[in-house]
Parts: structure tokens; C-alpha cells; sequence
């Protein structure tokens, strides 16, 4: 048996504190607790304690000082039990301290993965441009169980994606005033898929997108890929630069009624 000779604040942290104690050697300090723990346990000058008692009081505020950490990490933005878990190996917590933390995190209403499926959803949905593959993914990296997935997508319906989809393809081809409309085209496409679109979205966005280019775009379009090509190939002449000329250009997407027309009106300039 030890016996508790002195209890002081810690000077950083006023919610700790320094615990001192006589082991019959005279005072030492031993250890130091969390406020919530000394009350538990009473902890007070003259209190008699065993070794026991003593290793359950240095685990309950190891649990506690974990529990703070959650709170903490939790308290930016919502998170999944997974990612805390995961946050609190990398803080070198032991394994059976996370799980009483997770427990009581989940007793405090702190954490629930199906409010938290629901939430990212809804807020990727409203904030991103992501589809729903990436969305399903991006769950499941954060520990979410399929059946609870399942349900949280269900805040995103196709219709939301088909319009979220046609709003990024009408901006995409926007911004691609300097290549042809086919080319605009499969670049949405892909940019689709790599945000997570399933095809039958992606198909129908690019259907019902305003996607077609009036002429005189597409005419712009060839000018600026005829440029490029014509300094690439100018050192050709006759039937051999045409033909380089044409081959570049068609495989930019352009027509060739649309490469004939522009290689016509470079001649006469």
C-alpha cells in the first residue's frame, strides 16, 4: 500500500494533476490524472491506494486523456469511427483504450456512422462536383458498412446526378472553346468518369447538355488547331503538307468538310 501525500494542478493543463506519493521512501511524485478521474475515484491527501487500484486509475485516465483527444479531432468536422480509430493509432493509443473510447463516444451520441454517411453525402452532393461511384468509394475508404452506403445514397437520385452531370459537361465545354466539339465531348466524358458518373448518367448528360458549338466556334476552334499544326508542318509542301495538315486535324475531332473549308481559307490567306 502507498499513501497519497500531495495533489497539485499542473501548470499548462489546470485540469490535470500531479500526484504524489509515499511508497515508505519517503514522497515521489507517481503519476498524474485528469480532474474527471480524480473525482471518480476521490482521489485526496492521506488516501491509502494499491497497486491495483493504482494501475486501474492510470488506465481510466489513460481512456480519458484518448477520449479528449477524439473530442478534439472531432470537433473541426464530423467523423467516421474508423477515422478515429485510425487517428488514435497514429497518436499511439493502445488498442483496448480506443475501444472504450469508441464506446463511450457512441454512448454520448458523439459518433454514428449512418448520421455520418448521410451528412457526407448530402454535403458532397451540394459542394462538389463528385458522382456517386466516387462518393460510394470514398464511404467505404472511411469504414462505412455497405448496408448503411447503400442507404445514405439514397439521398442522391438519379435525377440529381443527371443534372449535377449536365451542369459540369456545359461548363467543361465552356472552357474548351479551343478544341473541336468532338474532342470537348470525350474530355467531359472522361472527367465524368473519373469523378465517379456511371455511364447511363454520363450518356444521358451529354445528350441533353447544350454541347453544340455554333459554327463560327468550331471555325475558331480549327484556326487555333490549324496554327499549331501549320508550325509543325510548314516545312512540308503541296499533296505531302495537306495530307499531314489534314490527319492533325481530324484527329483534333474537326470534320473534314470543316478541315477542307479552314485549308481553303488558309491558301487565299
Amino acid at each position: 500500500m502507498a499513501v497519497i501525500t500531495k495533489i497539485t494542478t499542473q501548470q499548462k493543463n489546470k485540469d490535470r494533476f500531479n500526484i504524489f506519493m509515499d511508497y515508505g521512501k519517503g514522497e515521489e511524485y507517481a503519476f498524474s490524472v485528469d480532474s474527471d478521474v480524480l473525482i471518480r475515484f476521490q482521489l485526496k491527501k492521506g488516501l491509502e491506494i494499491d497497486d491495483f487500484s493504482i494501475i486501474e486509475i492510470q488506465f481510466q485516465d489513460d481512456i480519458r486523456k484518448a477520449f479528449n483527444l477524439a473530442v478534439n479531432f472531432l470537433a473541426r468536422r464530423m467523423r467516421s469511427e474508423k477515422e478515429i480509430r485510425d487517428y488514435l493509432i497514429q497518436k499511439e493509443v493502445e488498442e483496448p483504450i480506443i475501444n472504450e473510447v469508441l464506446h463511450k463516444l457512441a454512448a454520448h451520441r458523439y459518433i454514428n456512422d449512418e448520421e455520418y454517411a448521410f451528412s457526407f453525402v448530402r454535403t458532397q452532393m451540394n459542394t462538389t462536383d463528385k458522382g456517386p461511384d466516387l462518393i460510394r468509394m470514398e464511404l467505404k475508404d472511411r469504414g462505412i458498412n455497405e448496408a448503411i452506403i447503400k442507404h445514405a445514397m439514397a439521398e442522391y437520385p438519379k435525377e440529381d446526378q443527371v443534372e449535377k452531370a449536365i451542369k459540369v459537361t456545359e461548363k467543361l465545354i465552356k472552357k474548351s472553346s479551343k478544341e473541336s466539339q468532338r474532342i470537348a465531348k470525350q474530355k467531359a466524358e472522361q472527367f465524368l468518369l473519373r469523378k465517379g458518373y456511371p455511364f447511363e448518367v454520363i450518356h444521358l448528360a451529354l445528350n441533353e447538355a447544350e454541347t453544340d458549338k455554333e459554327q463560327d466556334e468550331e471555325m475558331e476552334a480549327i484556326r487555333y488547331q490549324g496554327e499549331k499544326a501549320y508550325r509543325k508542318y510548314s516545312k512540308y509542301s503541296g499533296f505531302e503538307y495537306e495530307q499531314k495538315m489534314k490527319q492533325a486535324l481530324y484527329r483534333k475531332g474537326f470534320s473534314m468538310e470543316l478541315i477542307e473549308k479552314y485549308l481553303g481559307e488558309s491558301k487565299k490567306s
